[in-house]
């Protein structure tokens, strides 16, 4: 977890992995022992070793302890589902509740084609009605989590969702939530190989990067399943290919797709991953992600950690 900085669907309010690593012990390449950070919840004593390694990939260092900063689980929650006829109206509505001012623990959508793939993988009676579904959570103390969630409610209700839901308990939370969890599953129950890119833009543009990924599938003849993070713009942008695996056009192809999806990703300030990291799967992106500073500063800090084995 702590090596690719990771996250989740809850980032939107606690923030990643790196938040909270407050000490860490590191194995360095030449086997000397590096402790950074403690127990305490501020440090600006020289560099911020810790935001430098958490996130590095282990390629400057073998963390062998790690402290962490815990939180009180807040006493209340609750967890909204809504359906829309159209994605664009789902996303339109992410930018709305914001609008309005809640902050929701999580927030996510997810698009015609999972919401199809879930319904033939797990049956549509456990699949809301709708194009188009949301899926938010708000938590903290009781009576700030019941008025919040009312709220939003009444907020969601005048968009006119095709269906809606509320549960204010942990069991039923989790009924909601287990929707959400099959969502890649189901995508490779279809048989197709599942490509998923976990682009980011900026929350602004969430409606556009859903109109661009439904003719961007248009255009390509490939469907594109987008679902994920809606609340801080980390988009699963999943193309789904048929015999990738046995077919040197069809990966071709995909590359091409991927060429647009990223460029117009970036043109809009995003990046072309918010999780999963480069490795070999987005070489051939990395040049047009980063600069040719950052690159070298990356190149040379690797080689250095490396160099001081010999």
């Amino acid at each position: 977890m702590l090596p690719p900085n990771a996250g989740g669907p809850r980032c939107l309010k606690y923030g990643v992995t790196r938040n909270y690593i407050t000490g860490l012990e590191v194995v360095l390449a030449n086997g000397e022992v590096l402790r950074t950070g403690g127990r305490v919840h501020k440090n600006k004593t020289g560099f911020d070793l810790i935001g430098l390694f958490v996130g590095s990939e282990g390629m400057l260092g073998i963390v062998t302890e790690i402290t962490v900063k815990l939180l009180p689980l807040p006493p209340a929650c609750a967890t909204l589902s809504a359906s829309f006829n159209s994605m664009s109206e789902a996303a339109a509505m992410v930018q709305q509740i914001f609008a309005a001012g809640f902050l929701p623990s999580s927030l996510e959508i997810a698009d015609k084609f999972t919401l199809e793939a879930a319904r033939q993988d797990s049956g549509a009676a456990h699949v809301p009605s709708g194009n188009a579904h949301l899926l938010v959570d708000l938590d903290g103390q009781d009576q700030a989590v019941d008025a919040e969630m009312q709220k939003m409610r009444d907020l969601i209700q005048s968009r006119k969702p095709t269906a809606l839901e509320i549960a204010t308990n942990e069991t039923d939370c989790e009924k909601l939530w287990a929707l959400r969890r099959q969502f890649s599953n189901s995508l490779r129950a279809t048989g197709l190989t599942k490509l998923n890119e976990d682009i980011v833009v900026p929350r602004s543009r969430l409606v556009d990067l859903i109109a661009f990924a439904e003719a961007l599938s248009g255009r390509s003849g490939f469907p594109i399943a987008c679902f994920g993070h809606a609340g801080d713009g980390n988009i699963h942008v999943n193309l789904m290919a048929d015999r990738y695996n046995r077919e040197a056009a069809v990966r071709e192809k995909v590359r091409g797709v991927l060429d647009e999806l990223f460029a117009q990703v970036l043109a809009w300030g995003g990046v072309i991953t918010g999780e999963h990291g480069i490795g070999l799967a987005k070489k051939r992106w990395w040049p047009e992600a980063s600069s040719e500073v950052a690159r070298a500063f990356i190149r040379r800090s690797s080689a250095l950690s490396i160099q001081t084995i010999f």
